[in-house]
């Protein structure tokens, strides 16, 4: 395909990085037809835009990428969902093929191979922080790791059915913890897996420290406190940019049909647009 449209849909979708990592690797593979931007949509506007894009005269839209809040509403909109989509319950990536839209999940993806570069062993044991959407894709990469019994930390339990379910799915046993045993429940643990917002972690930085490896979602500002504490004591810190170059290499691939995506421009282009942000923000 030669002319080629995809976007990145949320809210708030200003701060997205995925169109610098894609317009990076259409221009690395020469499909200078292609375009991707980014639109503001929440939940309620999401089934009147996929209707728009289906009925628009333009026939060459090839995919979009899903951030929050859209990756579980998404699911009833779909032709089809892929395995790993179901299981997690949500989709990052919309495919547009045969007048169809197909749904997928590359987060899973893009954490393992996140972990993989940084040379983070198959943990023996795992505590994710927090509940949401990538909380569940955390889950499934740590089960395609190898582990079988997780611990999940959320503020509110009774908030946690729906990741309770996906890890039901993944055959995953799944305990529930709150915040408030973190320390009691760190101390045996090989990798911390934090899914909370910017900021969220600092509180609990010190404790954090002690562990081995942390995989912190975060990219931006980076290092977050937690990261720096636990790099300053030896361990392991692996950041969210690694996650959200992977998830978006394997989009590419997904939304172009071609597998020969440029992992390292598109890594070059998200590392400068974070470094500029960086440097023009008043902390920077």
């Amino acid at each position: 395909m030669d002319v080629g449209r995809a976007a990145v849909l949320g809210a708030p979708i200003a701060h997205s990085l995925s169109p610098f990592l894609h317009r990076a690797a259409y221009r690395a593979m020469g499909l200078t037809g292609w375009t991707y931007d980014a639109y503001e949509c929440d939940e309620a506007r999401l089934p009147g835009l996929l209707d728009e894009i289906a009925a628009s005269p333009e026939r060459h839209w090839a995919g979009l990428s899903l951030t929050m809040p859209l990756k579980r509403a998404v699911l009833p909109l779909l032709d089809s969902v892929s395995a790993v989509a179901v299981e997690v319950g949500g989709a990052n990536t919309v495919v547009f093929r045969d007048g169809a839209r197909h749904g997928d999940n590359t987060d899973v993806y893009g954490i393992e191979r996140a972990l993989a570069e940084a040379g983070v062993p198959a943990p023996g044991s795992a505590v994710v922080l927090g509940g949401g959407a990538t909380a569940a894709s955390a889950l499934a990469a740590l089960r395609n790791l190898g582990l079988g019994e997780v611990t999940l930390i959320v503020r509110d339990p009774a908030r946690a059915g729906e990741t309770a379910q996906v890890a039901e799915r993944l055959g995953v046993a799944l305990a529930v913890e709150t915040f408030d045993k973190l320390d009691v429940l760190l101390g045996e643990t090989d990798l911390v897996v934090s899914t909370l917002p910017s900021g969220a972690a600092d509180a609990f930085a010190d404790l954090l420290a002690a562990v081995p490896a942390l995989f912190d979602v975060v990219y931006a500002p980076w290092p977050t406190r937690a990261a720096a504490a636990v790099r300053e004591a030896g361990g392991t810190v692996v950041g969210g940019f690694g996650m959200l170059l992977h998830q978006a290499v394997r989009q590419v691939e997904l939304m172009t049909g071609r597998p020969d995506v440029p992992v390292e421009a598109m890594r070059a282009a998200g590392e400068a647009e974070i470094l500029r942000r960086a440097s023009s923000s008043p902390a920077g």
